[in-house]
């Protein structure tokens, strides 16, 4: 078994969701949040960053740390582990723009329950609750 760590963001903008749709060969299709593989050096909120800036042209910052997901999947040569840690963040810009390179063909940001029906993983939804629960309690507290 393999073990990998990446990090993503949960990406609000004026209380919208940011989603990426990726497109891969026929055999993955759906919406995702941003995330991506830790690099050698590199702290996780900084991977956070990068990845949401690679995959989607957002300029973000990190508000807090949501928590991490886990979960495991096979290739044909391994199985894999895979740990992400999430943090929720503010968007700096609306506009965005899929990476191609990566797979990616849309992406734009959506209210908070059609972001919810639109994900395609259950550890993503349940880390979107947890992240948009925090956004609230900041806006009522007027953090946000």
């Amino acid at each position: 078994m393999i073990e990998a760590t990446s990090c993503g963001g949960v990406v609000i903008f004026r209380g919208k969701i940011l989603l990426l749709y990726k497109k891969y060969r026929n055999r993955y299709d759906g919406w995702v949040l941003p995330k991506g593989t830790v690099e050698a050096g590199e702290e996780h909120e900084e991977t956070a960053l990068r990845e949401v800036k690679e995959e989607t042209d957002v300029r973000a910052d990190i508000v807090k740390y949501v928590g991490v997901s886990d979960y495991t999947f096979s290739t044909a040569e391994d199985t894999i582990h895979k740990s992400v840690h999430w943090y929720l963040m503010k968007a700096k810009n609306y506009y965005s723009k899929p990476q191609r390179e990566e797979c990616f063909v849309d992406s734009g940001y959506y209210k908070f329950h059609e972001a919810y029906h639109l994900l395609k993983f259950a550890n993503e939804k349940q880390i979107l609750i947890e992240a948009y629960q925090q956004y609230q309690d900041l806006r009522k507290g007027h953090l946000w």
